[in-house]
């Protein structure tokens, strides 16, 4: 379903689903257009009293209190966004570079920015067309925007920079000329528009937010398998415990783990009446950790999907033809958000490498050394659970708070910023290391399920195991596990092994 600028609510979800597809639909239904001419009109009527307005008839940051003639403000804006299109780094996945496309047409069809339909009809035929800027991930401060980053953006709408269209990485005007797209000529204040506001951190913190969330409840469903193999208690997921320490996370991740047991299940069934009381913290406490990290979530969410909504550009329009100079491009809602994010995150793989230590553990597990049944000769998954470590303990320094830091730029009239991109970043970054860490996890349970033979889980997380064994078959003799890991990875973080649970 096409998504209609200026009237839909724009959600992670909605986001996720639109730039994970490769094919966004937005629409501008008429009332928007409208909403937008009516706006646009407000920043010439502005330019045609004679006063003095920032960013409109000025120039920037510093030098704001310089005017500039009217003969000059179409170069002020190209100036502006060719001088800020100097980011740094790896270039951004296509994903990110559509939903900051989505988004700034989300945006500019509120009306508040004062763009004009030209511009906005020009990254809709972006959209359209999947014609996607460079975009370097770093340069960002994360106040007066993600100037960088949008700057880059706003170089392709221009036709100059570079873009990737059709597989292909070429010149913007190549590109622009090949879908039959011309580029845009900025109007004032149509390159600050574009340069200013919180887009790019709020992309790449959806993303984060939707694969953060794919993770977590991956989560559960992998600590299930491994409670299974260790031959673990059920106990502590009773909904008595949960029921009277009533955090919203912990219910959903006892219930979720809970469900996967409500069959008969022959391993549980054959340690019934074992003498182990309590298990593991990183076992027993799975609701707890991973409730709290469903918690933490649940505020993200809410945060970024605020900032989806909101505009957060300067200088703003309003009805009455004020325009008013604000500071709704800093990005410190999302900084903290990420931060929080990031942190809860790390957690949820610092208990899953737990996890995989007791499972390799004979000491802990009941299960010969490192999961091979010919130790010594075999190492079996003693390096997968190093690698886990290291991983965790990469994390543990990705947690640290982007947030908490701060650089004045632009000759200290931008004294205070958020490092809300840099939040971001370093989340997702958080992110692909616990995918790779539930990876491990997920196949040592596994292997610890079959050295449990002839005993078999029950039928929900034999189809899970079934599943993973047609992508990794067991470990009977050493190999390379690296190509399995990294499959499995990503099966989970594209949201599979959900749907593997959800379908058993």
């Amino acid at each position: 379903m096409s998504f209609q600028l200026g009237q839909d609510r724009l959600t992670t979800a909605l986001l996720y689903q639109q730039v994970a597809s490769g094919k966004p639909q937005a629409t501008l239904p008429a009332a928007s257009r409208e909403r937008v001419k009516r706006y646009r009109q407000l920043v010439q009527s502005a330019l045609d009293s004679g006063k003095t307005y920032y960013g409109i008839n000025t120039g920037f940051g510093y030098l704001s209190d310089v005017r500039i003639e009217t003969s000059k403000l179409s170069q002020l804006q190209d100036n502006l966004v060719r001088s800020h299109a100097c980011g740094v780094g790896d270039y951004v996945e296509p994903a990110v570079v559509r939903g900051l496309l989505l988004l700034r047409a989300h945006t500019f069809s509120l009306g508040y920015s004062g763009v004009s339909e030209a511009c906005l009809d020009t990254i809709l035929e972006f959209l359209k067309h999947d014609i996607l800027p460079m975009i370097p991930a770093q340069g960002s401060v994360g106040a007066s925007g993600d100037l960088a980053p949008l700057a880059h953006l706003a170089l392709g709408l221009i036709g100059e920079g570079r873009v990737l269209y059709k597989g292909e990485v070429m010149p913007a005007a190549q590109a622009l000329d090949k879908a039959g797209v011309k580029p845009v000529k900025l109007g004032p204040k149509e390159g600050l528009s574009l340069i200013n506001g919180t887009q790019f951190m709020a992309v790449e913190a959806s993303i984060a937010l939707e694969e953060a969330r794919i993770l977590t409840q991956s989560a559960d469903i992998i600590a299930a398998l491994s409670l299974d193999a260790l031959r673990g208690t059920l106990k502590a997921f009773d909904p008595r415990i949960h029921e009277i320490r009533p955090h919203v996370g912990q219910q959903q991740s006892a219930e979720r783990i809970r469900s996967l047991f409500k069959e008969h299940d022959p391993i549980v069934e054959s340690h019934s009446d074992c003498s182990r009381v309590q298990d593991p913290y990183s076992f027993r406490c799975v609701p707890q950790v991973h409730g709290a990290t469903y918690d933490t979530l649940a505020f993200v969410e809410k945060q970024i999907n605020t900032e989806l909504n909101s505009v957060t550009d300067n200088p703003l329009c309003f009805e009455n033809g004020e325009i008013l100079s604000g500071g709704n491009f800093h990005g410190q809602p999302m900084a903290l958000a990420m931060d929080f994010l990031g942190i809860a995150m790390a957690e949820i793989g610092s208990i899953s490498e737990r996890r995989t230590e007791k499972l390799t553990n004979p000491n802990l597990s009941g299960l010969p050394a490192f999961l091979t049944r010919e130790s010594g000769l075999n190492s079996g998954y003693m390096i997968p659970h190093v690698v886990a470590a290291a991983l965790v303990s990469e994390n543990k320094v990705l947690a640290h708070p982007a947030s908490v830091d701060s650089i004045p730029t632009s000759a200290d009239k931008e004294d205070h910023v958020s490092m809300g991109p840099i939040a971001a970043l370093k989340a997702r970054r958080i992110l692909k290391n616990i995918a790779n860490i539930l990876s491990i996890e997920l196949l040592a349970a596994c292997q610890g399920i079959d050295l449990l033979a002839p005993l078999q889980p029950n039928p929900r997380l034999k189809k899970i195991y079934d599943s993973v064994r047609a992508q990794a078959p067991a470990m009977d003799t050493d190999r390379s596990l690296h190509d399995e890991i990294k499959n499995l990875s990503a099966w989970i973080l594209d949201g599979s092994l959900l749907k593997c649970a959800e379908e058993s």
